[in-house]
């Protein structure tokens, strides 16, 4: 098995890895008091090609493949985790939007989101729903060429930022609750759009809400794909998200242990480095073969992606498994710097609290969990789970 980057690999990972050095690790924790994405940031990673590498060429994109997309998001948080969301939710929505999407819609829209000129969110999440992705009210009813959209989305990334949204909204009827679904791309200026923004422990600049639609117009070529099939047909798609994800949090991960063994090295206890006392070095030792081993884990992930292979488990794999062991190795390092790591003067504290979102949304462990058991004994473990709920 061959673990070597291409020089094209190469090339662009160490692209992202300079601009997140120079550009973005420095303001990491500056930013979060703005509570914004500068779009100075996202422009400039436009013009850099960092955010256009993922999306297809047609689109103004490079075309890159899973892996090599992998290795830029990476690098991206590792200089500023919630910077690396505009990778994150760019690269999911648009893959979407250039395959469902209406031709026009997407030539609209993504290209925009390949130069750093837009932000687009994903709708998915209601109030009542949570886990239960398909268990939607918003409403979309067909009313001549257009749709009339209402109701709300809630815990959506970019909420009070994004200038469109991918919404996913019940037009069907039936028991099926995952049948009767379509997807719509909504522009955010729309009349009878309104938004509110919540107050998280972290990701503040990233910033999640609530987006709220009332009589909302929107043209019929707005819906992305066959009516009442989106959420069968878009839903794959987050087999990929959910790989990027653990590369998000081990990007922010890695940054800490690479403080924390630098730190070892300088701090000094009854005359020595503690780097040499086993108390110390043990636990980041420990930290750093468990990052190791689900960077893995999140490569081989996009590489059977890749490959057009089954990666429904190892993707659900990457989303409960690698921002706990992530959460969990930040916080050894925060430990690692003793009473200075307690302080907020010290980004460990930020990165814990940025990677912890990622262990609720966009799929809990327990739901990956489900995901796993399904695809290793088939749909019996499913119906045993919700039984046993019954």
């Amino acid at each position: 098995m061959d673990f070597s980057l291409t020089p094209e690999q190469e090339a662009m990972r160490d692209l992202a890895a300079r601009f997140a050095k120079e550009k973005l690790a420095p303001d990491y924790m500056k930013r979060e008091k703005n509570h914004t994405i500068d779009r100075a940031i996202l422009k400039e990673m436009g013009s850099l090609g960092l955010i256009s590498m993922a999306l297809p060429e047609k689109y103004g994109g490079m075309g890159v493949d899973c892996a090599t997309s992998g290795l830029i998001i990476e690098q991206i948080a590792y200089g500023d985790f919630n910077i690396s969301y505009v990778q994150l939710v760019s690269w999911l929505m648009g893959q979407i939007l250039c395959k469902y999407a209406a031709p026009e819609v997407a030539q609209e829209w993504v290209p925009k989101l390949a130069a750093g000129e837009s932000l687009v969110a994903l709708g998915l999440t209601e109030p009542r729903g949570g886990s239960d992705a398909a268990n939607l009210i918003l409403r979309a009813e067909p009313k001549g060429d257009h749709y009339i959209i209402n109701g709300e989305k809630t815990s959506v990334s970019f909420s009070e930022q994004a200038d469109v949204i991918v919404a996913f909204a019940r037009t069907g009827k039936g028991e099926d609750v995952a049948k009767g679904i379509s997807a719509f791309v909504i522009p955010l200026n729309a009349p009878g759009v309104s938004r509110t923004r919540f107050s998280d422990l972290g990701t503040k600049i990233v910033g999640r809400g609530s987006v709220f639609f009332d009589n909302v117009k929107i043209p019929a070529n707005h819906r992305m794909g066959e009516e009442n099939r989106a959420f069968f047909q878009i839903m794959n798609g987050f087999d990929y998200s959910r790989a990027l994800i653990g590369l998000q949090c081990l990007g922010a991960a890695q940054a800490s242990l690479d403080e924390a063994w630098q730190y070892s090295t300088e701090r000094k206890a009854f005359g020595a480095p503690i780097a040499q006392y086993q108390g110390v070095s043990f636990p980041l030792a420990e930290a750093d073969t468990l990052l190791t081993a689900a960077r893995a884990l999140c490569y081989r992930t996009l590489w059977l992606r890749d490959k057009d292979l089954p990666h429904t488990a190892e993707a659900a794999m990457c989303k409960w498994w690698v921002p706990k062991i992530c959460y969990e190795a930040i916080y050894q390092c925060l430990l690692t710097h003793g009473h200075y790591g307690y302080t907020t003067d010290l980004p460990h504290q930020q990165r814990m609290r940025d990677t912890l979102g990622l262990q609720i949304g966009d799929g809990t462990a327990q739901i990956m969990k489900l995901i796993i058991a399904r695809e290793r004994v088939g749909r019996v473990a499913v119906q045993y789970a919700q039984g046993s709920n019954k």
